[in-house]
């Protein structure tokens, strides 16, 4: 287990679990084995992910604020609650249009 990696059989809330840090972008590893991993984010307003690919899907789950994910040139805005899914070798990006916490889950 690398020290950003949670431990196994404990409970955790999400939101409690990744801190917003002034104007930056927070990450944590959940879990991270051959087969994906999953990573939680906390992004303040305005930060946000370059437009890159993936060689995976990817799963975005949003619990706290709202962003803009952009995949293949096309916007989608999500805010808590809400998830999407950004297909694999495909070019997206992401910015937060205000602080905004996801769980991102990649499977191989």
């Amino acid at each position: 287990m690398t020290e950003n990696q949670f431990p196994t059989s404990t409970v955790f809330k999400l939101a409690d679990s990744v801190v917003y840090a002034g104007a930056s972008i927070v990450s944590k590893t959940v879990i991270k084995k051959n087969t994906g991993n999953i990573s939680l984010f906390a992004f303040a307003k305005n930060e946000g992910l370059s437009e890159h690919t993936a060689p995976f899907d990817a799963l975005v789950y949003v619990f706290d604020g709202k962003a803009e994910i952009i995949i293949n040139q096309v916007s989608y805005f999500v805010s808590a609650g809400e998830l999407i899914i950004m297909p694999a070798n495909i070019p997206h990006a992401l910015k937060a249009t205000e602080d905004f916490m996801m769980m991102l889950v990649m499977i191989k």
